[in-house]
């Protein structure tokens, strides 16, 4: 059985992977999670899975929790919560579900304490990738991706020699705003952003599928998690959202993996890999319902988001820490109606802009670049 780590239990990964956990009782145990400032979501977590320990966003959440729960589960707050339930003794398995850069720290600390991480926080690897990937081959740890594009490629490259790939290519779907053109963004709402016509998701992640940037981050993470690079990754749009990714082998043939769009069958195969189990309940893919699927080459002008991204991920150093802090920033600033949605390009690039590139980053030079880039946006609002 595995025993299970979470972290970011209350958002959308986090709560489909509690769906699988759920559904899966004989394979999987739920030893530690953490969540954010959702007591009352929580709360009912804890009292149908029985962690070990629990970590909330700061003490007046483990105050109310304790409140609520009383002393039948360890509660903990902050950063020292996350690390403790990322490293929990008993956990075999980190599912990294947290969105944003604060999943960096806690993930380093779970490798170094040798739990295989199932990685949903692509920030992690945007932000520190030659750490995370370094660490992870030196202390014998499995990073197993559970971003469908990416178990899509993991999927695929089973069994075959990864030295054989000629071309990955991800799969997007454009978003909520694919149809319109750029004039047509000029005046767009949060509302209309948040509406993406194929996946349910968080706020933040739907925006950045929105401007293109969730694709231009799944870049720079296919880049670290299969050590391939950026000349050799393409993006492909496709409405469908039913191919979730390919690769292109030498001799040309192309390997894909398909699927309904479901979160749960890829964090499901994060869970058991290399076994599969069965989901009896899940949606089939019937192909012949479709009839057809749609595909397009991806516009660079149209979606700046993805040239920040590929321009930043060559650079490397600390280019890309810069790009995923003042993008943070940015969406946060978007979805509070202080900025308009296209002026969310315009925060990143003036970021990459005044940055002095770092060529090697410790972590200690990372996080100083992620904060400095979070005040140089903030001072820009």
């Amino acid at each position: 059985m595995k025993q299970i780590s979470l972290l970011g239990s209350t958002g959308s990964i986090g709560t489909q992977t509690l769906d699988v956990i759920r559904s899966n009782p004989d394979h999987f145990k739920l030893v530690a999670l953490s969540a954010g400032s959702n007591i009352e979501l929580v709360a009912s977590q804890i009292r149908e899975f029985h962690p070990l320990l629990v970590s909330v966003k700061g003490e007046e959440e483990a105050r109310k929790l304790k409140l609520e729960i009383g002393d039948s589960t360890i509660i903990l707050s902050g950063e020292d919560g996350l690390m403790e339930v990322a490293c929990h003794q008993d956990a075999n398995v980190l599912v990294n579900a947290v969105i944003g850069s604060v999943g960096l720290k806690p993930t380093l600390a779970a490798i170094r304490a040798g739990r295989d991480i199932a990685i949903a926080n692509k920030e992690t690897l945007v932000t520190a990738g030659h750490i995370v990937t370094t660490e992870a081959n030196r202390h014998g740890v499995a990073l197993i991706p559970v971003d469908s594009e990416h178990s899509a490629i993991f999927q695929a490259l089973n069994g075959e020699d990864p030295k054989s790939i000629d071309r990955l290519i991800v799969t997007a779907s454009g978003g909520s705003f694919r149809d319109r053109s750029r004039d047509e963004l000029q005046n767009v709402t949060v509302k209309e952003a948040l509406a993406h016509p194929n996946w349910s998701m968080g706020a933040k992640i739907t925006i950045d599928s929105a401007s293109m940037m969730n694709k231009g981050l799944e870049v720079i993470e296919a880049h670290w998690l299969f050590q391939i690079p950026y000349d050799q990754i393409e993006v492909l749009m496709h409405k469908e959202s039913i191919i979730h990714s390919m690769i292109e082998f030498r001799d040309r043939s192309v390997m894909a993996q398909l699927g309904t769009a479901d979160m749960r069958l890829p964090i499901q195969y994060a869970l058991t890999y290399p076994q599969r189990l069965a989901r009896e309940t899940a949606e089939r893919l019937n192909l012949w319902e479709l009839g057809k699927l749609h595909f397009g080459k991806l516009d660079m002008e149209r979606y700046r988001c993805m040239k920040f991204a590929y321009d930043a991920g060559r650079a490397a150093g600390s280019m890309p820490t810069v790009l995923n802090a003042a993008n943070e920033v940015a969406v946060a600033a978007f979805l509070n109606n202080q900025i308009s949605f296209l002026q969310i390009e315009d925060l990143i690039e003036a970021s990459l802009n005044q940055h002095v590139r770092i060529s090697e980053p410790s972590l200690d030079e990372i996080l100083e670049a992620d904060a400095k880039t979070r005040q140089f946006v903030q001072s820009k609002l």
